[in-house]
């Protein structure tokens, strides 16, 4: 039997500085855990660079690096847990203190380039159902072979060797179209769908493999709308917390058994993950390819 990832129930709290916020157009969620140096970098360039007025909340897991005592000092709202719950929990937590119709999730190791949330708004208002799942474009120091981002595009690793000045001369000028299979942070999709689908599954916690399966559970539920904005844009540190963690799943094997596909023919398959975007999105093709690999999952999940 696999092992739980918190032994006991943690210590959390919520704090809501914000009151009566009707103007805020995203509820931004931030999960942050002792990374106070990317945080301030992504919230000043969230304050800097977006041209609407947003609801910011931290989820600040342990805070110990000072972090704690500078959101407070921000007047930001944030909930709060003494131990690491991951991103699954500290999601699901944040969500709680979410004002608007419309959930953005942002990583903090991410800078918003100008009019993110111009562009990204204005694919919302395109929408003709609640039932969508929006991403941003990320611009990336190193290749990864992701093919939804621009990369390589190197402006700095980290906040110590950033180089804003360029990045603000040059973000806008690669070409990007817009893409299929949004699965990744920054997202945008209306609360109400949110809480339809029941948030980010804590089977998943710490939190490896959560985004695609939060987008299969949208996808369950009828979403066929999983668009990335190519002129909405954030530069990715590609800082990854993941690595400080003592624990993890297997999210791969867990995305396998509970889905009875893997993450990958998802990805590939159905959301069409860095394809250029050419409408909603239609159950793939029963090739003789694709009828290989489901079987093959098949196989695969009878013995993990």
């Amino acid at each position: 039997m696999q092992s739980t990832f918190l032994s006991k129930a943690p210590t959390v709290s919520k704090h809501r500085v914000t009151i009566n916020d009707t103007d805020a157009v995203f509820s931004i969620i931030i999960p942050s855990w002792n990374n106070l140096a990317f945080l301030k970098t992504c919230i000043d360039s969230l304050r800097k660079n977006s041209r609407y007025s947003h609801q910011i909340i931290v989820h600040l897991n342990e805070g110990a690096d000072g972090s704690l005592s500078w959101v407070k000092e921000q007047g930001l709202d944030f909930t709060y847990s003494v131990e690491n719950i991951g991103i699954c929990y500290a999601m699901n937590l944040a969500r709680t203190l979410a004002t608007s119709d419309l959930l953005v999730y942002f990583n903090d190791d991410m800078y918003a380039c100008p009019d993110w949330d111009f562009w990204l708004y204005e694919e919302v208002k395109k929408q003709t159902s609640p039932y969508y799942f929006l991403s941003c474009t990320m611009i990336e120091p190193r290749a990864s072979g992701n093919k939804c981002a621009i990369a390589p595009f190197d402006f700095g690793s980290n906040p110590e060797n950033f180089n804003e000045n360029a990045l603000l001369e040059n973000f806008a000028s690669p070409t990007k179209a817009d893409w299929n299979g949004a699965t990744w942070p920054p997202s945008v999709l209306p609360t109400m769908l949110w809480d339809l689908v029941g948030g980010y599954s804590t089977d998943f916690s710490p939190g490896m493999y959560s985004d695609p399966d939060f987008s299969m559970k949208l996808w369950e539920f009828g979403v066929r709308d999983f668009k990335g904005v190519g002129k909405s844009r954030v530069y990715h540190f590609m800082s990854k917390s993941t690595g400080k963690l003592t624990f993890k799943k297997n999210g791969s094997h867990l995305f396998l058994r509970k889905w009875g596909i893997s993450s990958n023919v998802f990805t590939k398959h159905y959301l069409r993950r860095g394809e250029v975007w050419n409408g909603p999105l239609v159950i793939p093709r029963d090739t003789f390819k694709f009828k290989f690999k489901l079987w093959l999952s098949k196989m695969k999940q009878k013995f993990i």
